[in-house]
């Protein structure tokens, strides 16, 4: 990778926790969220299906500027989730991504 260029994430979160604590937590979880779409960082997020957690499709310049993030996640602070992280290069992408998630 070049110097200063960024990288795509795939951030699985997986629930620890039951739905009532999740809940109970995703104000503070969503404010985080924001937080990082504001910054840059986040470009799609969203529950899984069944919802046993969530994905977050960020952005940044290592690994470790993506496990920093990840410690601010309240979810993560309080032990609610465990958390993968799967880097990757995209190589494609469709011209008509917007639509396409949209539907």
């Amino acid at each position: 990778m070049q110097a200063g260029a960024t990288t795509l994430f795939v951030i699985e979160l997986t629930y620890t926790a039951g739905l009532a604590e999740i809940d109970a937590n995703m104000a503070a979880h969503v404010m985080f969220l924001k937080k990082y779409y504001a910054a840059g960082k986040f470009l799609i997020s969203g529950r899984k299906i069944p919802r046993d957690g969530g994905i977050i499709l960020a952005v940044g310049k290592s690994r470790r500027q993506i496990e920093a993030i990840i410690r601010e996640d309240p979810f993560y602070e309080r032990g609610l989730a465990d958390f993968r992280i799967i880097q990757f290069r995209a190589s494609q992408r469709a011209d008509d991504i917007q639509k396409r998630i949209d539907g």
